[in-house]
């Protein structure tokens, strides 16, 4: 286990394996709503806890009725 001298420096080392892990392990998906065409979309997503969370069961439960 490395010792950091500063904060600072401990700082820096955690953002760079976070960023590390990132490129390596996941990938962005980024949507955007229109306020006025996509108001009843948005207003249901305002009501989860957790918009990803919501969105990834709605594709499963997708993916399970139509096949992989």
């Amino acid at each position: 286990m490395r010792i950091y001298n500063t904060e600072e420096e401990a700082r820096r080392a955690r953002n760079a394996s976070k960023s590390r892990y990132d490129v390596e392990n996941t990938r962005h998906i980024g949507l955007k709503f229109n306020v006025k065409t996509d108001a009843d979309i948005l207003a249901r997503i305002e009501t989860e806890e957790s918009v990803q969370r919501y969105i990834k069961r709605l594709i499963r439960e997708d993916i399970s009725r139509n096949g992989g």
